[in-house]
């Protein structure tokens, strides 16, 4: 349960007595609920928070130190190109990612100055049971395949960060960058009708 810290200490001491040190860990906790103004849930928000954020968080918690200690060491946090702005249906969600991203940036400098590299994953959607479930246009949609492909290039690279599609990426950093009038009147136009 990645929700639960102690179980993820025990799992990641688990994994490390049977293969050693952790040179490389990919942490994609996560899930997706799509939330309504008319039935906005805090639990629903408090279930998010535990398992996106607060379950990245005890990975971290429990990898950072070793890979610091031995001056090495690869960490991929996935987050969303959801974590750039704020959209109808997606708050919950991008609330949780964008926190992912926040936290992945102000952790970068210290690592890297330890010799531990860390990147932030931001996939728009990638073809998965999950987003099987989507009942929305998902333009932009790569195979999960194509995601993989993106991820292993990307840390290879050692890239910070690592995000795709590149037209899904460009189209949401420049709804990002409207002034509020402009950004409020494209993503009304992407609420569903009552």
């Amino acid at each position: 349960d990645i929700t639960n810290r102690d179980a993820v200490h025990r799992v990641m001491a688990d994994i490390e007595m049977a293969l050693g040190p952790i040179d490389m860990a990919i942490f994609a906790a996560g899930t997706y609920v799509r939330e309504s103004i008319n039935h906005f849930s805090a639990d629903q928000l408090r279930q998010m928070v535990e398992l996106n954020i607060m379950g990245t968080g005890y990975c971290l918690e429990t990898i950072m130190p070793a890979m610091v200690a031995r001056g090495r060491g690869q960490i991929g946090v996935v987050a969303s190109v959801s974590g750039y702005t704020g959209l109808p249906g997606g708050g919950v969600y991008g609330a949780s990612k964008s926190a992912l991203i926040t936290l992945a940036e102000a952790l970068y400098p210290g690592l890297a100055r330890k010799g531990v590299t860390l990147s932030i994953i931001n996939p728009g959607f990638v073809k998965t049971p999950l987003t099987d479930k989507n009942d929305f246009p998902m333009p932009f949609i790569v195979s999960s395949e194509e995601a993989a492909d993106h991820i292993a290039k990307g840390m290879a690279a050692g890239k910070f960060e690592i995000a795709f599609s590149w037209k899904m990426v460009l189209a949401l950093k420049l709804l990002r960058l409207l002034p509020y009038p402009l950004y409020f009147a494209v993503t009304k136009r992407m609420l569903r009708k009552a």
